[in-house]
């Protein structure tokens, strides 16, 4: 499945509309550790996982980022049917955000 990015504007539709399960990432281009993230989300959305990702970076999207208490970074969050279902702080192993994802 393909990592979308999510807006203040597109959050709505993409995110709290959404019936399913929604994985949020919540980055920024100068942390490291979420570029270290990349591959390992690339990886759950490429399994089979059913669940949709979504990258907000909280530097262009600091609205969204302070409405889930955003405070450090990378953070995960799981929504599902629109509501907060978990959430991870820091780097984290594919299996850790699989098992979020139950």
């Amino acid at each position: 499945m393909q990592m979308i990015d999510v807006t203040r504007e597109s959050f709505q539709r993409e995110v709290a509309d959404y019936p399913g399960t929604v994985l949020l990432d919540f980055f920024a281009d100068r942390c490291s550790a979420c570029r270290a993230m990349t591959p390992v989300l690339e990886d759950v959305a490429n399994s089979d996982a059913d669940v949709k990702i979504c990258k907000v970076d909280v530097d262009r999207n600091r609205a969204l980022a302070q409405a889930f208490g955003i405070l450090s970074l990378p953070t995960l969050v799981v929504m599902k049917n629109g509501e907060i279902r978990n959430r991870s702080i820091g780097v984290t192993r594919k299996k850790a955000i699989l098992d979020m994802l139950e």
